[in-house]
């Protein structure tokens, strides 16, 4: 089972500004988020986990 992780913990394990992130998501090169309700969205950490090692 996958963790979720907020934006900053997002921005702490790629080390990408939330603006970059943001931009990324929008232009499809970023894992789009899982928006839990409307003040809370996170990331699934194994999908992040595969973008870093396509990445490198």
């Amino acid at each position: 089972m996958s963790n979720f992780l907020r934006i900053k913990d997002v921005m702490k394990k790629t080390g990408i500004a939330k603006s970059t992130i943001w931009l990324w998501v929008s232009e499809g090169k970023f894992p789009k988020p899982i928006k839990l309700s409307p003040r809370i969205t996170v990331w699934d950490e194994e999908l992040i986990n595969r973008w870093q090692d396509d990445y490198k």
